[in-house]
């Protein structure tokens, strides 16, 4: 019979040794050396600040620590490449992100991971949390529930809510491809790409790259191609269906390549070598799937212009802590009611800005560690969330 290990012999590995004890604590942000100082911080000066936020709710932004603070949540049903492994299980990935957070954007970020996956059940549990966060970061949500509970969340509650899985990656993409089309001459217009993945990541990068001009785009899924008429679809493949596909691919992922400028994987599926070749010349590269990519970079690098990969061991890393730590510190820093979409491009346009000059088939996005990443997303989404009229500051 198998034995478990206990949690000592389990620190002989780094990562449980690093993660012991959890990654995350509380500090607090004044001194408590005295009576007086005591009794500012607690009973009775808080008190006065109680009844003020009682009087005027939005003082509580000025307050307390709402403003700078995010609740990442999630159901534990699409965690990393792991799957459905439940909420307890999540909770080290959960505890990670709040910690890129903090690293990255200065922003305060609370682990929570429930224990429901019912889509009333998650909505009426954000929303009843809601009051304690500036903003709401959706994590690893099982598609295409995830698609329901952000939609809904956004439309019930007036603070930031974004699906990182989504928007996050669709972001990063965004930038690294505008950069490539730029190494090769073209502009996104005159690209024809092939997603495969219909997931939360794959709807999200096609979304964004309808909404930037991309010449034509199709999505595959298990199935194959997904077209108007394929039988079915669900709605979320339907939308998708009727908004992407223009030449009408029908078959398998790989024969749509045939031609096609730009490939992103985002299935965890497998890609051949042949079918890579088959892409038109100057081709684009994205195998996203962690940890093993559809294609080998060194695989793919024998026909493709330009290749990306999730992995921080390859060139041009799509990482998504290049984004969600800028948009939410420029979405809290103007007390925005939402993230728009014109935000989400404008986070991309920025990130892609920052590579500049050097661009170089292996330097289509700059590193998470870049110190020009942070501040130049924070300034595009500012200014964009004022332009779109929804910031409050």
């Amino acid at each position: 019979m198998a034995t478990t290990p206990d949690s000592s012999s389990l620190d002989a590995d780094p990562a449980f040794a690093l993660h012991r004890g959890g990654k995350l604590e509380i500090r607090s942000t004044i001194p408590v050396r005295d009576a007086d100082d005591l009794s500012l911080a607690y009973t009775p000066g808080v008190a006065r600040v109680c009844t003020a936020i009682a009087e005027n709710p939005a003082l509580a932004d000025d307050y307390t620590w709402i403003s700078n603070v995010v609740a990442v949540v999630s159901d534990g049903t699409a965690v990393l490449g792991l799957g459905d492994i439940g909420p307890s299980a999540a909770m080290p990935v959960m505890e990670g992100k709040a910690l890129l957070f903090k690293e990255f954007g200065n922003v305060d970020a609370v682990p929570i991971c429930l224990d429901c996956t019912d889509v009333d059940e998650l909505v009426e549990t954000v929303v009843r949390l809601a009051p304690s966060f500036g903003g709401i970061n959706l994590e690893d949500i099982s598609a295409p529930r995830c698609f329901e509970v952000e939609d809904r969340l956004r439309a019930l509650l007036d603070i930031p809510v974004f699906h990182d899985d989504q928007h996050g990656t669709a972001i990063v993409v965004l930038a690294a491809l505008q950069n490539a089309a730029r190494l090769t001459g073209r502009r996104l217009g005159d690209l024809r790409a092939v997603v495969a993945g219909a997931g939360a990541s794959g709807v999200a990068v096609t979304r964004i790259l309808l909404e930037a001009g991309i010449g034509d785009i199709a999505v595959s899924d298990s199935k194959g191609m997904i077209y108007s008429g394929r039988e079915g679809l669900n709605p979320v493949k339907e939308a998708l269906a009727r908004d992407t596909n223009r030449a009408h691919h029908t078959g398998s992922t790989e024969e749509a390549l045939a031609g096609a400028n730009v490939f992103v994987g985002l299935s965890g599926s497998t890609v051949s070598e042949a079918a890579i070749a088959s892409m038109a010349p100057d081709s684009i590269v994205f195998a996203l799937s962690n940890p093993t990519p559809e294609v080998l970079p060194s695989v793919a690098a024998r026909h493709a212009r330009v290749v990306a990969t999730g992995r921080s061991d390859f060139p041009n890393q799509i990482n998504n802590v290049l984004a969600f730590p800028g948009v939410f510190r420029g979405a809290l820093d103007v007390r925005a009611t939402t993230i728009t979409e014109n935000m989400k491009v404008a986070a991309a346009d920025a990130l892609a800005g920052v590579v500049g000059d050097d661009l170089a088939a292996d330097y289509v996005i700059p590193s998470p560690f870049d110190k020009r990443v942070a501040p130049a997303v924070v300034a595009a989404v500012v200014a964009q969330a004022r332009a779109d009229g929804v910031a409050r500051l």
